[in-house]
């Protein structure tokens, strides 16, 4: 039997279900049986994934702000979730330096106030918390990031997904803390994915759905950061890790109530440039240029050590990140999106099973 299947009629609350990774959430637990409420702002564009699989025949969706607490507290209350995936957030670097002040409130504030919510809730709950692989005091050295690791952040966002996890981590110590798991009941974990990539993604200023853009519209590819390296991974190796901390952290709190990183073996990182090239490879045609326009901070290289993942959650990679890029292509290529959405899903519990 697969083990994702004790999914199957429990209660699970997602946060920031109508985003890119909420809404392959969404469609994964709608098909492992699981009884699922979305909190999250509208979607951004009419053609975003979410609108695409039809998502609010697959969850119950409630359209709210993470920072409005008394609209998400009841929600929550009412509901009464068995498993509460958080990925509700502001994840865009560039637009950051936008709106700082905003980007803070949204996942800090945020973060917090479902966190106090939460603490209103007198059943078992358990919580993965989803922040990023840039909270990383990031030198540039190259050197792949561990838990134990300081948390930094030059850029607003990497900052505030730092902010982020010590918000997690100062609620576990004072109001979730291990050794009263029997009168509070919540445990919680945070989880550090790498960059992902794979259908659905229309976000501006992210590296695929820019070049996707591109290409559909026959117009040269530019690239900000070129040399750049990043830990690229296919959207369903971090949900599905999701998916497998709640279920370990449900049935032993103590041993995985700590911060995971997910992300490809550092063996296989890709430069921007290298993902490209294969982007254009595997699509068939289009070229790049380098971007001359002067660019905010971005770190040259990111890895991250997915050891612990490895060794105490039993996590394995699947889809190198050529078989990533071509998963992702493919997706887009498709005019179906509900099938080849549920397809890729089918393969991927067929390579874990």
């Amino acid at each position: 039997m697969n083990a994702y299947n004790q999914y199957k009629e429990k209660k699970v609350l997602i946060t920031g279900h109508t985003g890119f990774k909420g809404t392959w959430l969404v469609a994964i637990l709608h098909k492992l049986g699981a009884e699922i409420l979305g909190y999250a702002l509208m979607p951004e564009t009419d053609n975003c994934i979410y609108n695409q699989i039809d998502g609010d025949n697959l969850c119950k969706s409630v359209i709210g702000d993470i920072r409005d607490k008394i609209k998400l507290e009841k929600n929550i209350i009412e509901f009464q979730p068995d498993f509460v995936f958080h990925l509700a957030a502001q994840a865009i670097v560039i637009k950051s330096y936008d709106i700082p002040s905003e980007t803070f409130e949204v996942n800090v504030v945020g973060t917090a106030n479902l966190l106090e919510s939460l603490n209103k809730l007198t059943k078992k709950c358990t919580v993965v918390v989803i922040t990023t692989d840039k909270v990383y005091e990031n030198n540039d050295k190259g050197q792949p990031f561990h838990e134990k690791d300081r948390l930094g952040g030059y850029d607003p966002y990497s900052a505030s997904k730092a902010c982020t996890e010590l918000t997690v981590s100062s609620f576990r110590n004072s109001f979730f803390n291990i050794t009263e798991i029997e009168y509070h009941k919540k445990s919680i974990v945070s989880v550090r994915a790498g960059n992902v990539i794979g259908g659905g993604d229309y976000s501006e200023n992210r590296i695929i759905p820019d070049v996707i853009n591109a290409l559909i519209k026959n117009e040269q590819i530019v690239l900000r950061s070129p040399n750049s390296i990043r830990p690229w991974q296919h959207v369903l190796e971090p949900t599905f890790a999701y998916l497998k901390l709640g279920l370990y952290l449900d049935s032993n709190p103590n041993k995985f109530s700590r911060p995971f990183n997910i992300g490809p073996k550092t063996d296989d990182h890709l430069t921007v440039e290298e993902l490209v090239k294969k982007v254009i490879s595997i699509w068939g045609s289009g070229t790049y240029v380098h971007s001359i326009d002067a660019k905010l901070h971005e770190a040259e290289v990111l890895k991250l050590d997915i050891s612990m993942a490895e060794n105490i959650l039993n996590w394995i990679q699947i889809y190198n990140s050529s078989e990533a890029i071509e998963k992702t292509i493919t997706w887009y290529k498709k005019e179906d999106k509900i099938a080849i959405t549920n397809k890729q899903i089918e393969e991927y519990i067929s390579e874990i099973s």
